[in-house]
């Protein structure tokens, strides 16, 4: 809320103050106003166009140019269909769908997550949370997003380029699985010590997550031909967007559960005995 944390800058009868969440919702508006701009000026990289149209447009020259019309009108056409029917279903292209299940139940686990995260870090602690204050989440989340920036600009690549996207999916899978089992254990520190590890955990937390979903793209592109890329993402946006709607829910009602549950003996909750 800025007009709390910075009346300076946001005073309390401005419109900042008035709708305490506007300023989020204005920055990542402004942000996608200028993608959508600069998004006219990007080149088109593949070259399809409608059969009909074709057919209509370039008729006359085709029966000019070929030694026989009739051959000359179907020439490149069927070419085209040629192009377009050469790969098989894409729901039947098992490789692109292992990929884009394998992406859906992650993106459904990333969301979970950092709906969970926030909530965990502000909790009390004899709930097992952290007991941070929004500033403090604020500059983890904030650390974790530059080091993020910096790893996908200037490691990644020679990382992808030595192992592949399937290793480094699978080896970014096996790390998560200690480490988030070792944040109730982050949770029993205090002081420079809980500050340092929570923010090594979240970056190599961020890491291995873009590292997956960036592997994970690769090998859906990689799955398909190039004219089929476009279906391809499509599909998995969408059923990516179905798994991450359920996310926030799950995962909030995961922790509320756990919290009630601190010391059960069947799924206890996230204190340590």
């Amino acid at each position: 809320m800025p007009a709390e944390k910075y009346p300076n800058i946001f005073p309390k009868e401005s419109l900042f103050g008035r709708f305490p969440y506007f300023l989020p919702c204005f920055c990542i508006s402004v942000f996608a106003l200028g993608v959508s701009i600069a998004s006219f000026w990007l080149p088109e990289t593949l070259h399809m166009h409608d059969e009909e149209r074709f057919l209509s447009d370039d008729s006359f020259d085709a029966m000019e140019t070929a030694p026989r019309g009739s051959e000359g009108i179907e020439k490149r056409p069927s070419n085209v269909r040629g192009k377009q029917s050469s790969g098989e279903s894409l729901i039947r292209n098992w490789p692109l769908m292992s990929s884009i299940i394998v992406y859906c139940i992650f993106s459904l686990h990333d969301m979970a997550y950092t709906e969970i995260f926030s909530l965990w870090a502000v909790s009390p602690r004899k709930f097992g949370g952290l007991s941070f204050s929004t500033e403090d989440v604020g500059v983890v989340l904030a650390v974790s997003g530059f080091s993020l920036f910096v790893f996908q600009l200037s490691l990644y690549p020679y990382v992808e380029r030595i192992l592949g996207p399937i290793t480094i999916c699978r080896l970014s899978g096996v790390i998560s699985i200690p480490l988030l089992s070792s944040y109730p254990f982050i949770a029993m520190l205090s002081g420079f010590s809980l500050t340092l590890l929570l923010n090594c955990a979240s970056i190599m937390k961020n890491i291995l997550s873009v590292s997956i979903v960036t592997g994970l793209f690769l090998l859906q592109n990689r799955a398909v031909d190039q004219h089929q890329r476009g279906a391809a993402n499509g599909i998995a946006m969408t059923a990516m967007s179905l798994f991450k709607a359920v996310g926030p829910a799950g995962g909030g009602a995961l922790f509320s559960w756990a919290q009630k549950r601190q010391n059960v003996s069947f799924l206890p909750g996230m204190v340590p005995n």
